[in-house]
């Protein structure tokens, strides 16, 4: 049903049933135990109620991607990436849409039951927009929720290769867990802004944690290796345990002019006395 007089006299029906149209909403949404702060939901609801019937107009009911849906779908945005950020569920999001039908189809039969032509285009078209619209907050709502899922694996990689001072000019990046490209790529980063902030010369990468290595975390390491040389900062890579040593050596990649130690502690010391530095024990 594209813009006709049934789609206008429905888009005036709602108007002047706004008020009935939304208490039985509201109640619905409630009965199904649609979660939200009450002021919230009333107020999104009043917004969507007043702009469905100037879209309906001017929109018709084939296709919401068109121009005068354009505010309906910024308030269904709104809405859905604002449940998203709260935890609610696809389904959830939705049912604000899909809850509707029935407070529209009871107001429709009420309101055009003596004309049943009209009552069936009427219905045909409420159903089939408020189907799209419904289907739009699933889309966002999903779009959403990936958009907060890869936010929060960055701020869990951020936390997960803290860069550490351990004296003047000395810093400390000890990695645990796999070291991927996407991981790697915040390994060099964190610690090529720690040099810069610091102005550190030596740079401790402690693998300790690191399960396996294989050619593409070797690879990851020489690259950061070289990165870090670059801002003027020497490497030494600790946590070298046999089985690594091995499949290192297995692997063929050469580490020769790279500084490697078994433990932190021992690089720690080599470290210290590049810098010119020495620790004793008190007497």
């Amino acid at each position: 049903m594209s813009t006709s007089n049934t789609v206008l006299r429905v888009g005036t029906l709602i108007t002047q049933h706004e008020s009935d149209v939304l208490g039985t909403w509201t109640a619905e949404l409630a009965g199904k135990s649609f979660r939200g702060d009450d002021t919230t939901v009333q107020r999104h609801s009043r917004q969507f109620l007043a702009l469905l019937p100037v879209a309906l107009a001017t929109g018709g009911t084939e296709d919401i991607n068109l121009r005068p849906w354009d505010e309906v779908r910024n308030l269904l945005n709104e809405i859905s990436s604002q449940r998203a950020k709260q935890g609610s569920t696809p389904n959830e999001t939705a049912t604000f849409v899909f809850s509707l039908k029935q407070s529209l189809f009871t107001m429709l039969r009420r309101e055009l039951s003596a004309e049943p032509l009209e009552l069936a285009e009427a219905l045909w078209g409420i159903s089939t927009i408020l189907d799209q619209l419904g289907l739009y907050t699933v889309e966002v709502f999903q779009k959403s929720r990936d958009q907060i899922i890869v936010r929060q694996q960055h701020e869990l990689m951020e936390l997960s290769t803290p860069v550490v001072k351990l004296w003047q000019d000395i810093l400390a990046l000890p990695l645990i867990g796999t070291l991927d490209s996407a991981r790697s790529q915040v390994v060099m980063e964190s610690l090529l802004e720690k040099v810069v902030e610091t102005g550190a010369a030596i740079a401790i990468i402690d693998i300790t944690g690191v399960p396996t290595v294989d050619t593409l975390v070797a690879q990851h390491l020489m690259k950061t290796i070289a990165a870090a040389r670059l801002m003027g900062a020497d490497c030494i890579i600790s946590g070298i345990r046999p089985q690594i040593a091995q499949t290192i050596v297995h692997l063929g990649v050469n580490l020769e002019d790279v500084v490697t130690k078994a433990t932190l502690a021992d690089a720690f010391v080599v470290a210290l006395d590049r810098v010119g530095a020495t620790i004793s024990r008190r007497g």
